[in-house]
């Protein structure tokens, strides 16, 4: 819109237009005014007649677009297709209610992130905060290679992410099993006692124990088939002579042969019966109570060493393709390596025999 008016003595001509930063100036005649405004009309015409270069409509993107438009849009349509997409839809709405959510991606610099970092170090351990920063980078990164968003670089990827925690080295200590599975032996919750003595026995993940069904077990040649994993990578494993004695008394319980699953339990179900399992335990060993469920499987494949299993044997059992996430999970006792090196002579204890 363009006009004309005399102030002062003076023709002053002013041009506004939608995208474009209002003009004016002051004239002494009022042509002069005029000509001007269609002077500066036909400029902001062919300015807008020109095609828009793809680096002006990549920053207006970046300029219009902000850091929750991302997360809904990850949340909605990649996380769902994960198998822990409940963990990670809170963490995604977690981070929508963060204040740098609202920022335009052209705002969303490696800074903003390093901020956030030092923030949660006073809320959380360094293992969370390097979960949530791997999460955004991956949003990120299926922003740049998925969606064609004109982001020049990452800005997750260059902040730095705390000190990984050392592995827990949490094994059971003497009597504490037993207190386990005396109060899981009681009410409502007594598949707790086979679930616990079958993660110790096969090395098995929660998730992995609550999905196996019955198709899945062959008592008759001991195996079990594991069909999801948490790495998506099925596997079959041997089962011990006391893992295959618990299944038997499972499949030989009352209403067994009308379930698909051997462990008809919800997770969160679950959770609950092993919380209050190790509060009832925690009377008689009150360190139990840091216990937690997967260190069953810590303490699984430090057995299996113990055994003398080969690495490939325990992998095979496990599942593990990583063999320093292997090792990770290999905390073996001291006093099972002395016992063993006592009974088993070396070649210089052989030679001074002789």
């Amino acid at each position: 819109m363009a006009t004309v008016r005399k102030r002062n003595g003076k023709w002053q001509a002013q041009v506004r237009r939608s995208g474009h930063p209002s003009r004016a100036r002051s004239f002494i005649t009022k042509p002069e005014a005029q000509r001007w405004i269609r002077d500066v009309e036909a400029e902001l015409d062919a300015a807008e007649a020109q095609p828009v270069t793809s680096a002006q409509a990549g920053a207006k993107l970046l300029a219009s677009t902000t850091i929750a438009d991302l997360l809904t849009r990850y949340r909605d349509t990649v996380t769902p297709r994960k198998r822990g997409h409940i963990p990670e839809i809170n963490r995604l709405n977690a981070f929508l209610g963060q204040p740098w959510a609202s920022l335009p991606l052209s705002d969303a610099t490696p800074q903003v992130f390093s901020r956030y970092r030092d923030h949660r170090a006073g809320q959380v351990s360094p293992g969370t905060i390097i979960r949530e920063l791997g999460l955004l980078r991956s949003v990120f990164e299926t922003a740049q290679n998925e969606w064609d968003v004109p982001l020049t670089a990452n800005p997750v990827a260059k902040v730095r992410k705390p000190t990984a925690p050392e592995g827990r080295t949490r094994r059971l200590a003497e009597g504490e099993l037993d207190s386990l599975l005396k109060p899981s032996s009681i009410g409502r919750t007594i598949w707790l006692r086979a679930a616990i003595q079958l993660a110790i026995e096969t090395g098995m993940r929660r998730g992995e124990l609550l999905n196996v069904r019955w198709s899945d077990v062959d008592l008759r040649v001991g195996l079990l088939t594991i069909p999801r994993t948490k790495t998506d990578i099925s596997r079959r494993i041997p089962l011990t002579s006391k893992a295959v004695s618990i299944l038997m008394e499972l499949r030989d319980a009352p209403g067994a042969r009308n379930e698909e699953r051997v462990f008809c339990v919800k997770p969160d179900a679950f959770q609950l019966a092993w919380q209050r399992c190790k509060l009832r335990a925690s009377r008689s060993q009150p360190d139990i109570l840091d216990l937690r469920f997967h260190d069953l499987r810590h303490e699984a494949v430090s057995r299996f060493f113990e055994l003398g299993l080969s690495t490939a044997e325990v992998a095979l059992i496990s599942g593990h393709r990583d063999m320093r996430m292997l090792f990770r999970y290999t905390h073996l006792k001291p006093e099972a390596i002395v016992a063993k090196l006592q009974t088993t002579s070396t070649p210089l204890a052989r030679n001074q025999q002789q």
